[in-house]
């Protein structure tokens, strides 16, 4: 049997095992990520890593393509020990990069549930959040940085033992010419075809992923230096015809009036306070045994309680827009970072504005975080009050901004100074990584099984803070609170891991008065919801625009999410998801069970009818996102 150097040159050769190298470093980092965030993923199979060495062989002929271009040159001079040290240091430099996109999203995929892609870039960009946190990252993580040396070492073991001894071959040989000319165009074009994944006629995409695998199992098959490229100046929306424009609208329509329903007095004030990573796994309202919070446990017996609140993000920056706007993140990039950031808008300070309402968005943040403060300016709001209004970094956290203890009845304070009615929205911070704990409460606040639970009762504590000063003012006894979080917390749990639970938070209405009776709530209710809901408790009849609904249609509650490239459609029966234009999941959501199985096959008239609105509600948001059609008319 002939050896392949006879029919390959030994470039190739020595290409294909230093692209090796590469290759088993990524099945290694894929294996800690498998293993760190192991209850993310159900029903894990053999094909689903065979699936994923298909995608790292995908992104390594993308990301290789310089190296390999620079290895096959069919040029004497790369037998050069000068050139193969050139060459060396290229390796080694792609490799560390990939690698390190790996690994962060070892831990980082903990807080998006999903693979990174181009949007974090957007999100940090023209913020000071990474420079901020940098310390605590390398502090809480530094055992990545230890695995990033240790396969680097691996990687540059075996590299040497790949080196390069042929002799120099001479073009006076045309045979040997004419073998390197030719391998160097066939291993290129061979590189090109693998890089798209095949002969079809789109490259593979993240999307594809879903057609290996379960939809929760997509992120374990990728990798992220893949969905980073293929999120690189990509065209974010794409008009959708599903149906007809009338059928679309008889389906779904956002421009909707509001009932006014007369529960509240007139130029009621409204608080709306977003919390930090405040899922339902660790409340006790919501069922869970083990609670973090037992200020708003309190709180939500005296309040119009939904105990299957949706949060429709899994980021900070995607609440913002879903409460305050109605308005969704249903791409890849949050709304508040997309270009469509722009978009005439019709937001509750906006609405409140023109019923004489001052408006103030107050975070602890350090100002610029999240982009929250161009949002509230875009949106409408009077004031802005950040780390820089409070004005004592005495009080500063090290990493986000002002300790919650501090800036919720501060801002409290500051409400006082406000002419009524008013409209304030308090965003809470410190129940964030590096989960902050002020020296003087350590060792006083209830500990839990993951590092995040004395964060959240320390949030909680903060919370009853707020209240405690809110009491003292005059404004308090005629203010609508509504309490929300941003997104669930981290979650190492099989059960809190899975799509039907992974958006669930609390959201509750309260009135001091108790002219809102008190009721905790089963039905789906959305973060989208509070915008109208809100209005028809202000006794608002205005036509607006939103993907939510009141409360008060008693319509059913649904709920819309985006991940990844897969939609998900709740309702308080089902959740579906759908890519790739076309549905690939039905669990039920009424059970709490892990390994949720999946229904599709057994009810395929019930996953029609929900992808149907789901589609419309895709079409429309495409279309006036596009057209900045997100208002009124």
């Amino acid at each position: 049997m002939k050896k392949p150097s006879l029919f390959f040159p030994q470039n190739v050769l020595v290409l294909l095992r230093r692209l090796s190298i590469v290759l088993l470093c990524f099945q290694l980092s894929r294996l800690l990520f498998y293993v760190s965030n192991r209850a993310s993923f159900s029903a894990v199979s053999a094909t689903d890593f065979l699936a994923a060495l298909w995608f790292d062989i995908i992104t390594i002929c993308l990301i290789a393509i310089p190296f390999s271009f620079f290895s096959l040159l069919p040029f004497s001079f790369t037998a050069n020990k000068y050139y193969q040290g050139f060459l060396k240091i290229l390796f080694h430099f792609i490799n560390t990069i990939a690698l390190s996109l790996n690994l962060m999203d070892v831990v980082y995929f903990n807080y998006s549930n999903k693979r990174s892609a181009m949007e974090l870039v957007d999100i940090l960009q023209g913020t000071n959040d990474l420079q901020q946190q940098f310390f605590s990252l390398v502090r809480d993580f530094w055992w990545l940085l230890i695995i990033l040396l240790l396969l680097s070492f691996l990687s540059n073991y075996l590299y040497n033992k790949t080196k390069y001894v042929i002799a120099p071959f001479t073009y006076l040989n045309f045979n040997s010419g004419l073998k390197h000319v030719s391998a160097f165009f066939i291993s290129l074009l061979a590189l090109i075809i693998l890089g798209r994944g095949g002969f079809q006629l789109k490259p593979l995409g993240p999307l594809d992923a879903s057609k290996f695998t379960r939809v929760e199992n997509c992120a374990l098959i990728l990798n992220t230096p893949f969905t980073l490229l293929k999120s690189f100046n990509k065209v974010l929306l794409q008009q959708k015809n599903y149906f007809s424009e009338k059928e679309a609208l008889q389906l779904f329509n956002p421009i909707i009036k509001t009932n006014p329903q007369h529960l509240l007095p007139k130029n009621t004030n409204v608080v709306i306070i977003i919390l930090e990573s405040f899922g339902n796994e660790w409340i006790g309202a919501a069922g869970a045994k083990n609670s973090f919070t037992p200020f708003l446990d309190s709180l939500a017996n005296e309040s119009l309680y939904f105990k299957n609140g949706i949060a429709n993000g899994k980021k900070s920056i995607e609440a913002a827009s879903a409460v305050i706007a109605s308005l969704p993140s249903l791409l890849d990039n949050p709304y508040i970072s997309s270009p469509y950031s722009n978009n005439s808008i019709y937001p509750l300070p906006k609405i409140l504005a023109e019923q004489g309402y001052r408006s103030a968005f107050f975070h602890a943040g350090t100002n610029g975080s999240m982009k929250f403060d161009a949002f509230a300016a875009q949106a409408g709001f009077d004031d802005y009050f950040g780390r820089t209004e409070y004005n004592n970094d005495d009080h500063f956290d090290g990493t986000w901004g002002i300790l919650d203890e501090y800036f919720n009845p501060w801002t409290a304070k500051q409400l006082s100074a406000f002419s009524t009615p008013f409209f304030a929205t308090l965003f809470t911070s410190t129940s964030h990584h590096p989960y902050f704990i002020p020296e003087h409460l350590r060792g006083k606040l209830k500990k839990g099984p993951e590092q995040i639970c004395e964060s959240l009762a320390y949030g909680d504590y903060s919370l009853r803070k707020f209240f405690e000063e809110a009491k003292k003012q005059e404004w308090f006894s005629n203010t609508l609170f509504v309490l929300c979080a941003d997104h669930a917390s981290l979650s190492n749990s099989a059960i809190y891991s899975q799509p039907t639970e992974i958006y669930k938070i609390p959201i509750l209405f309260y009135h001091p008065s108790g002219t809102i009776v008190p009721k905790t709530e089963n039905e789906i209710f959305q973060q989208l919801d509070i915008m109208p809901t809100v209005l028809e408790l202000l006794n608002i009849e205005k036509e607006i625009y939103s993907f939510g609904k009141s409360y008060f249609k008693k319509a059913g509650g649904e709920a819309f999410n985006y991940l990844e490239g897969t939609y998900y459609y709740f309702n308080s029966r089902h959740l579906i998801s759908f890519s790739n234009d076309k549905t690939k999941n039905l669990y039920n959501t009424s059970v709490k069970i892990k390994n949720n199985p999946d229904s599709l096959f057994y009810l395929k008239e019930k996953s029609t009818q929900y992808e149907k609105k789901l589609k419309a509600v895709i079409q429309r948001y495409n279309h006036d996102m596009i057209l900045n059609q997100t208002k009124p008319q």
